[in-house]
């Protein structure tokens, strides 16, 4: 008990350094993949902590990885992602983004501060000799978007090996839906798989005076979408988290002309492998509806991240930790939704889990996730950190 109240006594003397560290990072956001500065910022406060071995360009050249190392034993990881979203931020407050067009819109400024107050608080209890092994700390980039390769930060630190050698990886992630003191955590598959699909339909186009010359991709199209839209609840069943949205489609130049060809893009959400599977399959039924009526069709699904699968092992540590440390904290069992979320790659590698950490103000709007008015109570900065320490630490203690 007296240790965990030491946990808590030092995550809260860091609060005003957590604070001016997230304060730092919010007004200075960089898009996926161009976490330069942020990269910088990162390793120079890694650097300062006394025992971190510092590596960059890990995987990736903004990536990075500290490691505190107190002899051999268990490894542990703490995941933060560092990249911000293409938003223009729309809050009138002195830490607003200075880059137009830039903001940290889903609470990754935040991650990165609370792993940066968790490596400050477990090298303080490495000194007292708390706990022996390793912890290392992933700063990755690019959570947002993947690239032309169709990937994202974690697969290519995944791909570096810096899970090689790891027993288990945590993370967390901003809830402003929930005020401070409430948890959302949930076993087993909790956040979808993603999958990117681009469909074209091709017909022959024509005048729009004399559509029965040709063969109409625009009128295959309305054959098709109700089709697309019935698939999840009809040929996937209820019971099964699924949904399939398209986001964009372009067609035609003239109110005259009738196009040749139709180009649409959506993405596909999924818990488990099978209902991936069965999406699939289905979405290419579906367009091959065309053919009949005149026309023809190309498919490409470009899959991104998979299914975030916690492992109850290492949800169960957190539990523990977060009861110990914060017992008026209300924990919601549930999925956290289909969203998508790289840290997926990482804990198909080794055992791991995620939370979600409340943080809106009392009283306070709802500040979604991806909104221009995202942002936090930055009260969560410490408490994240003394959950993130002080589970580390007891994963470390327990598995020796």
């Amino acid at each position: 008990m007296f240790k965990q109240k030491e946990v808590l006594s030092r995550a809260e003397a860091l609060t005003p350094q957590l604070i001016k560290w997230r304060r730092n990072l919010h007004m200075n956001p960089e898009l996926s993949f161009q976490e330069v500065r942020t990269s910088r910022f990162v390793t120079d406060i890694l650097n300062d902590i006394h025992g971190m071995q510092v590596q960059t360009a890990v995987g990736f050249s903004t990536a990075v990885v500290g490691t505190l190392s107190n002899g051999p034993g268990p490894v542990i990881a703490i995941r933060a992602d560092m990249d911000a979203l293409p938003i223009d931020e729309e809050n009138d407050v002195a830490y607003r983004s200075q880059h137009d067009g830039v903001m940290h819109a889903c609470g990754h400024d935040a991650h990165t501060t609370i792993a940066l107050g968790a490596a400050h608080l477990l090298a303080e209890k490495m000194q007292k000799g708390e706990w022996k092994g390793s912890v290392k700390f992933l700063f990755q980039p690019a959570e947002e978007k993947a690239d032309d390769h169709g990937l994202t930060g974690a697969p290519y630190m995944v791909e570096a090996g810096v899970l090689d050698d790891v027993d288990a990886v945590i993370a967390l992630h901003m809830s402003p839906e929930d005020e401070l003191g409430t948890v959302k955590m949930n076993d087993g598959y909790s956040m979808a798989s993603v999958d990117v699909f681009d469909a074209k339909i091709h017909g022959t186009g024509g005048h729009g005076a004399y559509p029965h010359l040709g063969s109409d991709p625009v009128w295959m199209l309305s054959q098709v979408l109700p089709a697309l839209y019935g698939l999840t609840g009809r040929r996937v069943s209820p019971r099964d988290s699924a949904v399939l949205s398209i986001g964009k489609i372009n067609t035609g130049f003239a109110s005259n002309v009738i196009p040749s060809k139709i180009n649409m893009q959506g993405t596909i959400r999924s818990y488990h492998p099978d209902v991936r599977e069965v999406i699939h399959a289905e979405l290419k039924k579906i367009l091959a509806v065309v053919e009949p009526l005149g026309g023809n069709y190309e498919l490409t699904i470009k899959p991104e991240d998979p299914a975030l699968k916690n492992n109850p092992r290492i949800n169960k540590l957190i539990k523990q930790t977060m009861k110990e440390l914060y017992p008026h904290f209300i924990l919601v069992d549930s999925p956290f939704g289909l969203g998508g979320e790289d840290f997926a790659h990482m804990t198909q590698v080794a055992p791991g889990a995620m939370f979600f950490l409340g943080c809106r103000k009392a009283g306070d709007q709802i500040r979604n996730l991806h909104t221009p008015i995202f942002d936090i109570d930055e009260q969560c900065l410490p408490v994240g950190a003394a959950i993130m320490a002080e589970a580390a630490s007891c994963f470390l203690t327990d598995s020796n």
